[in-house]
């Protein structure tokens, strides 16, 4: 067994831009970070054959990487069609509106703050475009806006920051809540038991081959970190930053603000279920 087949979900290894499943292609941001892992995943989604794509997260405003995304999709013997957002974060929207411009295209995301044009995203939505067929699966709790896709025919869904390829995903409170973040990890994790779903194409990081391997463990690390949260609050640490120093001291000290986020949010949680 190699070691990314022992890892959580099973990431896969080698380079990660390029063809991940038969109608995706991920062209990896040039914006690397303790944050983003390697870079933001902008996911060109097109079904073979069809001189139509669809991009998901266009990423951060950086012309060279956008006109490398028209530039994939181009070589291909396509054109953009529609661009979608899976959330408002600046790594993954802020070339959004750049990119509608260089493709003529549209932006649809839940938040109409984000959108270009009159349409929207919501739960039961299905983009089809090109004889494509995307999904829209709604996953709040990273933030109040995010977006998975699922991609039936590949039984593939692509899970913005909701879950990502390696490590976890962070609950940024208080737009983003953890009792909503439980409910779209056990979401995601019905689509791998009642639709097939094998594979995860995140937002950050390599491809997961073991979609289900890669929720089941999201939600037992989700139950062991709020345990923790709970135990650091009955022995008297109630200051988020003291939880976070005490939960968090195996993590590398540029992700505690990010882990107070986290915190805040499990804090929140166990107060309002009457646990704290």
């Amino acid at each position: 067994m190699s070691d990314a087949a022992a890892l959580p979900g099973q990431p896969r290894g080698g380079v990660l831009s390029g063809p991940a499943t038969l109608r995706t292609v991920n062209v990896l941001a040039p914006n690397a970070s303790a944050m983003t892992l390697d870079g933001t995943n902008t996911w060109i989604v097109a079904e073979p054959g069809s001189d139509l794509a669809v991009v998901i997260d266009p990423g951060p405003l950086d012309e060279t990487h956008l006109r490398a995304v028209i530039g994939t999709v181009e070589r291909a013997g396509r054109r953009v069609a529609l661009t979608l957002l899976t959330h408002g974060h600046a790594d993954h929207a802020e070339g959004a509106e750049r990119f509608a411009e260089l493709t003529r295209t549209k932006v649809r995301a839940l938040d109409a703050a984000l959108r270009l044009g009159d349409e929207g995203l919501g739960a039961g939505d299905v983009i089809a475009t090109g004889g494509l067929e995307l999904r829209v699966v709604p996953t709040p709790g990273h933030t109040a806006d995010s977006l998975s896709f699922h991609l039936p025919a590949d039984g593939a869904v692509l899970t913005g920051d909701t879950v990502l390829g390696r490590g976890t995903s962070m609950v940024a409170h208080p737009d983003g809540r953890l009792g909503d973040y439980l409910d779209s990890l056990r979401r995601l994790r019905s689509l791998t038991v009642d639709d097939g779903v094998h594979t995860v194409l995140p937002g950050h990081g390599p491809v997961l081959e073991d979609a289900q391997g890669a929720l089941e463990f999201y939600l037992a690390h989700r139950a062991h970190r709020l345990a923790q949260v709970e135990t650091a609050v009955e022995s008297g640490r109630r200051v988020p930053s003291d939880v976070v120093a005490h939960v968090y001291a195996d993590v590398d000290r540029s992700l505690w603000p990010a882990a107070e986020l986290s915190v805040r949010a499990q804090l929140e949680y166990l107060t309002e279920h009457g646990l704290i």
